[in-house]
């Protein structure tokens, strides 16, 4: 499964791609995220409670950061269990644009499900998919927006 997409973030680059790189805004910004630890500079490990269809599953999993192209670029794979649910395991390439005061963020994604989640159906999972990258962006906008006003 694949998804890309585009948002506008009403912050300088700079400020964008710090908030990115902090546990604790990614937390707030992750749907259903429970825990988020930062081992390193490019190691975290997250608890996520998801509901996909009929499927509710906590997973645990690891994400692996590369920065050599930041702070314009940068990616990051991850790979998470979830129990009998299944497993999920991708990445995504995330660039930085400035525009102004603002920062056009760019995303591609792929990711690859087993398990039960993988039983549910592409077109739920992929559905789901876009609203939960969404939510992220959305509320990561949000979160942005209110730190550079405040």
């Amino acid at each position: 499964m694949e998804l890309s997409d585009e948002i506008t973030i009403n912050a300088p680059k700079d400020q964008v791609y710090a908030a990115l790189n902090d546990p604790e805004i990614l937390q707030q910004c992750i749907p259903g995220c429970e825990e988020l630890i930062k081992h390193s500079d490019t190691e975290l490990e997250a608890k996520v409670l998801l509901k996909i269809g009929p499927v509710k599953a906590r997973f645990a999993g690891n994400v692996v950061l590369d920065t050599t192209g930041a702070p314009d670029a940068f990616s990051l794979t991850g790979q998470g269990t979830g129990g009998a649910a299944g497993h999920a395991k991708g990445g995504a390439d995330v660039t930085l644009t400035a525009d102004g005061d603002s920062t056009i963020l760019r995303y591609e994604a792929k990711a690859e499900i087993g398990g039960k989640l993988a039983q549910l159906g592409s077109r739920l999972i992929v559905s789901t998919s876009k609203k939960l990258a969404s939510k992220f962006f959305t509320k990561f906008a949000e979160v942005v927006d209110t730190e550079t006003v405040g």
